[in-house]
């Protein structure tokens, strides 16, 4: 198993670099190292139609619970975890989440563990229902971008955001324009960082190229659940795949799956 631990493996801070570099241009090989390996297809070249490469990410106890009945998600993952979220911002052009996530947990969003740019904010509201007072819209940090629906209420602005005006969708706005607008805006490598019903909206309509799952040794017994799906009736309704774990600092596992935009069959249309 590869181990990606700031105190267990040498040539973080010269893969990190190289990583970095990756980002900016360089085509200089990759050294041989396990952050490269897990980072390192996060930063090729997008295969998708839309030009996008998305990358969904959740951090799960090992029943499924990615916070209690009431909402507490703070920290399923440990010290790895978090580092793990930050290096992903960095390498990303833009981090999104929904308007779940920003009301009950208030992120900022940033790069502030981790040597590397910030990505631009956007958050899915698509009735708009959010406070303007929250972090994202307020913090005079990298620009946010508010997607919400085109026939939602209010001004192009909210509090710093810009307001992003899309298409009704199944999911609240309809995600594969959103992905166009974002890569018309020259954002091609998308990091939905959740929650879960957001990362599992992207899922069900076939939109991740990979799948980033963090699993900690945690058993809560009830909770909200990772991902939010059509009930199956069978096994054979649910998508399998491959994956590369990852041992975290902190003992937590990640799990490195290449989805490749492919869809669970339960959310195939007839």
């Amino acid at each position: 198993m590869d181990v990606v631990a700031e105190a267990a493996e040498g040539g973080i801070r010269e893969s990190w670099a190289a990583l970095l570099a990756r980002r900016g241009g360089d085509s200089a090989p990759l050294p041989d190292h396990p952050l490269a390996a897990l980072f390192g297809p996060v930063l090729a070249a997008a295969t998708a139609p839309d030009g996008c490469t998305v990358i969904g990410r959740l951090a799960q106890t090992l029943d499924g619970r990615i916070a209690t009945s009431g909402g507490s998600s703070q920290w399923i993952g440990g010290r790895g975890d978090i580092l793990h979220t930050h290096r992903l911002r960095a390498l990303c052009d833009a981090v999104l989440v929904g308007a779940g996530t920003v009301a009950h947990d208030d992120p900022r969003l940033t790069t502030r563990e981790v040597t590397g740019p910030h990505p631009l904010r956007v958050v899915i509201d698509p009735r708009r229902r959010l406070a303007a007072t929250h972090r994202v819209f307020t913090d005079g940090g990298p620009p946010t971008l508010l997607a919400v629906r085109a026939d939602a209420p209010g001004a192009a602005a909210h509090g710093a955001a810009e307001c992003l005006r899309l298409p009704p969708g199944p999911h609240g706005v309809d995600l594969p324009a959103l992905l166009r607008a974002l890569r018309a805006r020259g954002l091609s490598r998308i990091f939905v960082e959740g929650g879960g019903i957001t990362v599992s909206h992207f899922l069900a309509a076939g939109l991740l190229d990979r799948l980033h799952v963090t699993v900690a040794p945690v058993i809560l017994g009830s909770g909200r659940a990772a991902f939010t799906l059509p009930e199956a009736g069978c096994i054979a309704d649910g998508l399998r795949f491959d994956w590369t774990p990852h041992r975290l600092e902190g003992g937590d596992i990640l799990l490195d799956i290449p989805l490749r935009r492919a869809r669970p069959p339960i959310c195939e249309t007839p």
